[in-house]
Formats: C-alpha cells, sequence, structure tokens
C-alpha cells in the first residue's frame, strides 16, 4: 500500500511531520526523536521496530497523545493534536486511542466486564451503554463466558484480551499495542495476533504495533524501522505471517 500518494494522504489516520523530542537530563539534552515523519493509512496494520533507544517508546507516547512533541507536527484524524494542552490531549486520548500494553495494565479487584467499561465511564456514557457495549466487545474477542471473571482468574492470554476489548468499547481511530505478546507465552501470543489480525482484516480497524520481535512484526503490512530517533527505513510485507490461534473459540463480529 503506497502511503505516499494524495488518495493515501487523505484516508491517512496518523501523520507525523518532522517530529523531534528533547528531553532534559540534568545539564545533558536527549534527543529521543530526531525529525520523524511517518503515515498511517486508515485501515492498515503497522508495526514500529527498533533496538533500545531507538524512540520507539517516545513515539508511542505522541502518537497515543500521552505526550507531546518539542517540535514538528501530529495529526490524528487530520486533526493537529501536537500543540493541545493535557485536558484536550486527554480527551482526545480516551475517544480515538485503544491501547494495549504488555502489563495488561488491568484492575485486580475488578471483573473482565467492570475493566472493559472504564473507558466509557470516563466518557460519561449511561451505566446501560456502557455494559451493552463492554459484553459486546468481550464476546468479539472470544470471552464471552469469562466477563464476571476476575483478572486472577484468567489466563494470560486471556487478561490481554480483555485488555484489547477495553481499547476497542469506545471505537477508537487506532488501537496502539505496545508489546502485545511480551508477557505471554507462544500459544497465547498467537490468539492475540489472531484477534489483532482479526480486528484489522475484517473490522477494518487500524492497528499500530510497537515490538522488538521481528516474528510479531511480520504480522503487520508494514513495518517502520527506527534507530536513533529517526526512521531508518520503511519495509513492505507482501504476504504478513497469518496468525493461528489454537483455539478458535466463537468470535463475534463488531457492529457499528
Amino acid at each position: 500500500m503506497n502511503t505516499h500518494n494524495n488518495a493515501a494522504a487523505q484516508s491517512s489516520v496518523i501523520e507525523t511531520r518532522d517530529l523531534t523530542k528533547v528531553y532534559q537530563m540534568g545539564t545533558q539534552e536527549v534527543h529521543a526523536l530526531r525529525g520523524v515523519s511517518i503515515q498511517v493509512v486508515r485501515g492498515e496494520a503497522v508495526a514500529i521496530m527498533g533496538p533500545s533507544g531507538s524512540g520507539k517508546s517516545t513515539l508511542m507516547n505522541i502518537l497515543g497523545c500521552l505526550d507531546q512533541p518539542t517540535s514538528g507536527k501530529y495529526y490524528l484524524d487530520n486533526e493537529d493534536v501536537s500543540t493541545m494542552g493535557d485536558d484536550d490531549l486527554a480527551a482526545v486520548r480516551n475517544r480515538r486511542v485503544g491501547f494495549v500494553f504488555q502489563s495488561f495494565n488491568l484492575l485486580a479487584r475488578t471483573s473482565a466486564l467492570e475493566n472493559v467499561q472504564l473507558p466509557l465511564i470516563y466518557a460519561g456514557a449511561s451505566p446501560r451503554l456502557r455494559k451493552e457495549r463492554a459484553e459486546q466487545v468481550l464476546r468479539a474477542v472470544g470471552l464471552g463466558d469469562r466477563m464476571h471473571h476476575l483478572p486472577n482468574e484468567l489466563s494470560g492470554g486471556q487478561q490481554q484480551r480483555v485488555a484489547i476489548a477495553r481499547s476497542l468499547v469506545n471505537n477508537p481511530s487506532i488501537i496502539l499495542a505496545d508489546e502485545p505478546t511480551g508477557n505471554l507465552d507462544s500459544k497465547s501470543g498467537q490468539e492475540v495476533m489472531a484477534i489483532l489480525q482479526r480486528l484489522n482484516r475484517r473490522q477494518g480497524i487500524t492497528v499500530v504495533l510497537v515490538t522488538h520481535d521481528p516474528h510479531i512484526a511480520r504480522h503487520a503490512n508494514r513495518v517502520i524501522h527506527l534507530f536513533d530517533g529517526r526512521v531508518a527505513r520503511v519495509e513492505q510485507i507482501d504476504e504478513p505471517i497469518a496468525a493461528l490461534a489454537a483455539t478458535d473459540q466463537a468470535i463475534e463480529d463488531l457492529s457499528a
């Protein structure tokens, strides 16, 4: 998929222009990003790779509206979010970005259903809508029979599915997955990747995957390689790896 033509530019969900990020560490300046320009087209699955210190985490934080660049522009859904204040960033983050973290980030004493409802609570949705939508997305990730379980009653792979369901509950523009298989065994990791692929391919959800694992990266359509705060190269994956779930539980499509 060519992201440099005009049609692609019009349908970009993410566009960054010359992003820089400089941190002050005592008397030293650390240049985490040095002019990063990327585009992600709506419905694409893109992996961001790079060694430690390449700028992956910094870029992910900016794309997720958790941080602001020192200079440059970031357009999310064609809206410039690079100069927004904290409150506006928080609103954009809750409405347009679904996060999936390596460590799941679930509340331990709260059921899967309640964990998934959290973004809708922040968004001010009614209790009835929260419950209906949370049930829908939990069924969509194959956890229709585990809704009332606590995280410690679920396997690692199931906990990550809850996190994916939570990331979907607000109909975000992008799912940003940071090392989503990092804490999982290979079987659970395959099942999580199968769900992300299914959401991307069947539902058209844009997925940005941050990983250090070349095998995981090759599940995407493109790989953006970072090195020393810059885009070193962009790799097109003509035949992405198809993730195969060992247990193909009933996974329902998400309705609009």
